[in-house]
């Protein structure tokens, strides 16, 4: 299922925006923007596996082999 969610940007927003979808090929502004927060949503998550093998590496987090597949249960 689909929202639709509206956005107020400022001229000089709304053309460089313009530009993008057009110099990039995409099919609208929608997944422009969709695209970027795919990009924002992938770089948050790099960011918490760091920080969890920071952690692995300090000792705070063990890692535990999976034996079977009945452990995932």
């Amino acid at each position: 299922m689909r929202n639709i969610v509206n956005i107020s940007l400022p001229n000089d927003m709304v053309n460089i925006v313009k530009k993008e979808v057009k110099k990039r090929g995409y099919a609208s502004t929608s997944e422009f923007f969709r695209h970027l927060i795919r990009m924002w949503n992938q770089e948050k998550l790099a960011e918490e596996l760091k920080k969890d093998y920071g952690d692995v590496k300090k000792g705070k987090i063990k890692l535990r082999t999976l034996k079977s597949l009945k452990a995932l249960r």
